[in-house]
């Protein structure tokens, strides 16, 4: 077996075009030759076909995928007959949530929320299937030309229908870190508010064109998630409606207990966000001090360093009133008695 390309037939699909490489697979554009439909078609890199985490991930992905019909999920297709691993989806012409976001300063409004809406539609039908999704991000939501929104990629979605939770102890804290809920962070599988703390995640990013946390890596980012509050949007954007703050803070609290408990409750406050009875949560958030960080750090690198030159000085006196060989020691020893 080896890599395909484009010009080549994979079973009943004529492959016409590459969209994207990721790091593990290829995504090809193609044509269905039994019906002429245009298709897309993901196929995994050869390497990764005999990875037991991987191959179980593909098959939850393309599991999921059949199982759910909604108009704003990617459509998992089923081909005749399959001769190596890929998913076979519908294709759709638009572009992904990411590159809508590249905009500075944030999307306005109007779209951010209209896009939100739609997503916690999407979570409201999921949820109710018995599926989480687990890794809602930019990069997985897709924008057609009219404005809906598709959601794409269960390989790591949890499946309460299952007769088994494939690679529980493996895949939970698989995700994407500015998007993982704190339990995710802290290895827990999460559930549906996980992705109710994403979709809020998302929604900030939208409205500010920032995430609630940054760090210099992804380990800091994801330690903040777990020991500090967020920046409320509001410190990017001081203008934003503070019925909107509220929603956004409201999702992504740490404590899934305090969050929404449905997506269909975050959905009703999303369409119409005046009704939302300010909570003062955004008040309430203690971001960390950023100055009293690095005075901190100041002080530790001080502390080290005096520590060092005590040691240092502690050796010299040491090497002095020691001598440093047995053939010293006699001589001194010898010195002393005559």
């Amino acid at each position: 077996m080896r890599e395909v390309s484009v010009g080549e037939n994979l079973d009943q699909y004529h492959l016409t075009g590459l969209i994207a490489r990721s790091g593990m697979a290829s995504i090809f554009q193609a044509t269905d030759t039994v019906d002429g439909a245009t298709v897309v078609i993901k196929i995994p890199y050869l390497q990764f076909e005999s990875d037991v985490v991987f191959y179980g991930r593909f098959q939850r992905e393309e599991e999921v995928g059949r199982r759910l019909n909604h108009p704003g999920i990617i459509r998992v297709l089923s081909p005749k007959h399959k001769s190596r691993m890929y998913i076979a989806m519908e294709y759709v012409d638009g572009q992904s949530l990411r590159a809508l976001m590249r905009e500075p300063g944030g999307m306005p409004t109007d779209k951010a929320l209209d896009i939100a809406r739609q997503i916690a539609e999407m979570l409201v039908y999921m949820h109710g299937e018995g599926v989480v999704h687990r890794d809602l991000k930019p990069e997985n939501i897709l924008v057609t030309k009219e404005g809906k929104t598709k959601i794409m990629d269960f390989g790591i979605a949890l499946d309460e229908s299952a007769r088994r939770l494939t690679w529980t102890g493996l895949s939970s804290t698989i995700g994407t870190p500015d998007y993982m809920a704190p339990e995710q962070v802290s290895g827990r599988r999460g559930d549906v508010r996980t992705d109710i703390y994403a979709l809020g995640v998302i929604l900030y990013e939208m409205l500010t064109g920032n995430l609630p946390y940054s760090g210099p890596n992804v380990y800091s980012v994801m330690r903040a998630k777990t020991n500090e509050d967020p920046r409320p949007p509001s410190a990017f954007k001081p203008d934003l409606d503070p019925h909107l703050e509220e929603i956004i803070l409201h999702a992504i609290e740490r404590s899934p207990r305090d969050r929404y408990a449905s997506a269909a409750e975050m959905l009703a406050d999303l369409r119409d966000p005046s009704l939302v009875v300010p909570q003062g949560r955004a008040r309430h958030l203690h971001p960390p001090n950023v100055r009293l960080k690095q005075i901190k750090r100041g002080i530790g690198y001080g502390l080290v360093f005096v520590s060092l030159v005590g040691i240092f000085i502690f050796l010299i006196w040491i090497a002095n009133r020691y001598p440093a060989s047995p053939t010293q020691a006699r001589r001194s020893y010898r010195g002393q008695t005559k």
